[in-house]
């Protein structure tokens, strides 16, 4: 039987330089399309226009006691018997730090879905980052760029990206400041407890966060059956089921748990959880996060969708 999935041979110390490589040749077709998403997206993020320091216009209000006189604005004050002031937009640059998980659980991609993870978190983080950029927002990546203010802020990170070090796991937040915005997208496969051993002290120094969990369909699905062997990317361990339909169940719930129990400690975090499966559209992850930035998190609501730890071969091909 065809494989369902694609198995990925574990990346050691050596090979490091053929995988950071790989990971560059995936680049410069995920710009291209992150752009073509970030365009279908509402350009500005909305959350920042609030009254304050700016030049440009933002809404009249009425006149209250004690306020300065200079600022009314006599014209419009004059078209009824109200007294107007003249508000103007805030504007300063807030500071939002992007991250994709490049290790190898990333490279899984089925017969079920169009991407595969790594490239699906290439595409939104950089898309995002276009979006930011066309708003006049500071963008950054932990250890990979500093915040930047630049209209070409998603080329510039596709370069560092090219660049960068190959890491695992989460990435180096000693550098970020609290009060800034952290955009975490990957698949989050380990146990809740330790991603969120990673996190929670991040929350406590002040960041937002906002979570993309990415997942490959067959990830979710578990469409399994007969004999499988399923492999672990990352550490090369394996395991055989003769009867793979037999585990689906225990499966499917161990899975809802994980991705419940990561979900309710962003949230009780005041972080944000976003689930997202390759076989949908980016730019719905895109808008969501969009969303939460923006302040609009009603507006940003998607179904759950999950994500299985490790790849998996079919019927003992690979």
């Amino acid at each position: 039987m065809a494989s369902i999935g694609q198995t990925v041979t574990p990346t050691s110390g050596s090979d490091a330089l053929a995988r950071a490589r790989q990971r560059a040749s995936l680049l410069p077709d995920c710009l291209v399309e992150a752009k073509r998403i970030a365009n279908t997206v509402i350009a500005g993020w909305h959350g920042r226009r609030k009254r304050g320091i700016g030049e440009n216009f933002w809404q009249f209000r009425p006149y209250s006691e004690g306020e300065s006189l200079s600022r009314i604005d006599w014209r419009r004050s004059a078209r009824d018997d109200h007294t107007y002031i003249r508000d103007r937009e805030w504007e300063a640059a807030h500071t939002i730090w992007l991250w994709a998980d490049m290790s190898p659980s990333m490279m899984f991609k089925s017969s079920f879905g169009s991407v595969s993870k790594e490239s699906r978190a290439l595409v939104i983080m950089l898309a995002l980052a276009e979006i930011l950029a066309r708003s006049g927002e500071r963008v950054g990546c932990p250890g990979v760029m500093e915040p930047i203010s630049a209209r070409n802020a998603a080329e510039r990170l596709a370069v560092a990206l090219m660049h960068g070090p190959l890491t695992l796991g989460l990435p180096d937040t000693s550098m970020i400041r609290g009060w800034s915005d952290l955009v975490l997208i990957g698949d989050f496969l380990d146990d809740a407890q330790a991603v969120m051993s990673r996190i929670g002290p991040l929350a406590r120094r002040g960041m937002r966060g906002h979570v993309i969990e990415v997942a490959d369909p067959a990830e979710e699905l578990f469409p399994y059956s007969g004999r499988t062997e399923f492999t672990d990317p990352e550490t090369g361990s394996k395991l055989t089921s003769g009867r793979a339909e037999n585990i689906r169940e225990a499966y499917t719930r161990a899975y809802l748990d994980r991705r419940d129990a990561l979900g309710h400690s962003l949230r009780h975090l005041g972080w944000t959880f976003i689930p997202h499966r390759t076989d949908h559209l980016a730019s719905e992850a895109l808008v969501a996060v969009h969303m939460h930035l923006s302040g609009m998190p009603g507006q940003a609501r998607l179904p759950g969708q999950g994500s299985l730890s490790g790849t998996a071969t079919h019927g003992g091909q690979r």
